[in-house]
């Protein structure tokens, strides 16, 4: 993405002016802190970005938010359960996780507010959407 940003009450609280990856993330049940580190490792390296670079190799930034509804569950009627979807106590501090071990990595990193209504913009450069599942 060229720029990205979240809203919570009318309020920029994260915000990404430059090329860089805006990252949703989704945590389900089986999800650990182990696995928080190594999505962190593979999005600091994925080589995505102009060139085929990748965060780690022009410094870029990401911007990463909390996404439950990644793990919505449309397979049956005509509403989504979210049971595939780890409560919030399992998984704020997972996606905390994930924002620190990108930060040990050397990477700048903004975020929005967990659990909070985030109004997300986002000028996607492609446009690029990339699915990881570890």
């Amino acid at each position: 993405m060229t720029q990205a940003s979240v809203t919570v009450n009318g309020q920029v609280i994260g915000a990404i002016d430059e090329p860089g990856l805006l990252v949703l993330v989704g945590v389900t049940h089986d999800d650990t802190s182990d696995k928080a580190r190594k999505l962190a490792a593979k999005l600091w390296g994925l080589r995505i970005l102009d060139g085929e670079k990748s965060c780690s190799d022009v410094g870029a930034p990401l911007l990463v938010i909390s996404q439950f509804t990644l793990y919505a569950d449309l397979a049956k009627g005509r509403r989504q359960s979210w049971s595939a979807a780890a409560p919030g106590p399992v998984a704020e501090p997972l996606v905390g996780a994930v924002v620190q071990a990108l930060r040990e990595l050397g990477a700048r990193v903004e975020t929005g507010v967990f659990g909070a209504d985030m109004k997300v913009s986002l000028v996607n450069d492609g446009p690029v959407t990339i699915i990881i599942e570890l």
